[in-house]
């Protein structure tokens, strides 16, 4: 890559990992999304995504441990059932136009969350079924590792519609979600790491200064709507132009 196209790309990555890491996520979404407008190879995109998402999740879920917003009673049996799962959707290789197809409507669907945000207001609390969680997580586990994304933005928005936990909760479940889920995608996918350039060494920096300062904030206050909804645009664009490539 050229030296603008790498700023270019690092400030994009930093901005989705302050940003997604605000509300308890890795940013694996934005950064297929951010790589796939800036014409980067399917093949890197994957693994260079789950790199980025495990530091990220990493520091997210340190904040938020911090912050006392964490439940190991909601988090374990949607771990149990995606982290199997996430190392076999790792494991599957897909075609490349298979893989865009999958990536564009993941990113699309992430773009509707982030403008239709659940809320919590009407729904007590409630402890969520083991089976019915378990499967989830597979479920979940499953497509995060085909994909290449940690599942935050699919479990999230469960958690929360589903009365499982709060809003500061569902980050934290979320962020230790997202590490444990991109480990097992990586690790079923490791021969990939090798197709990561060294220029990915300025994303990894990137993407570590923007969780840093994200899940800071984050684990104290939320991030502004118009920011959401303006990555909200963005992953729009990415996934139109992942699906129709």
């Amino acid at each position: 890559m050229e030296t603008v196209d790498i700023l270019v790309l690092s400030t994009l990555i930093f901005a989705a990992a302050a940003l997604y890491s605000s509300v308890g996520h890795g940013g694996a979404s934005g950064y297929l999304a951010a790589m796939g407008l800036m014409g980067v190879a399917p093949a890197v995109m994957k693994p260079t995504a789950l790199v980025l998402n495990l530091l990220v999740a990493s520091l997210a879920a340190l904040q938020f441990g911090r912050a006392r917003a964490f439940s190991w009673s909601t988090f374990w049996p949607f771990a149990a059932g995606s982290i199997p799962m996430a190392y076999l959707g790792g494991y599957l290789g897909v075609s490349t136009s298979t893989y865009q197809v999958l990536v564009g409507l993941v990113l699309l669907y992430a773009a509707y969350r982030l403008w239709r945000r659940p809320t919590m207001a009407e729904k007590a609390v409630r402890k969520p079924p083991l089976l019915l969680a378990l499967l989830a997580g597979a479920g979940i586990g499953f497509l995060s590792g085909v994909v290449g994304v940690g599942g935050g933005i699919f479990l999230s928005p469960l958690l929360l519609f589903a009365g499982w936990a709060d809003p500061k909760t569902t980050a934290g479940v979320s962020a230790v979600f997202i590490l444990v889920n991109s480990a097992s995608g990586l690790l079923g996918h490791l021969s990939s790491v090798s197709a990561i350039p060294p220029e990915g060494m300025w994303l990894v920096l990137a993407a570590g200064a923007g969780g840093a300062l994200g899940s800071r904030l984050g684990s104290r206050r939320f991030g502004d709507a118009r920011l959401r909804r303006l990555l909200g645009v963005v992953l729009v664009v990415a996934g139109g132009k992942m699906i129709v490539a």
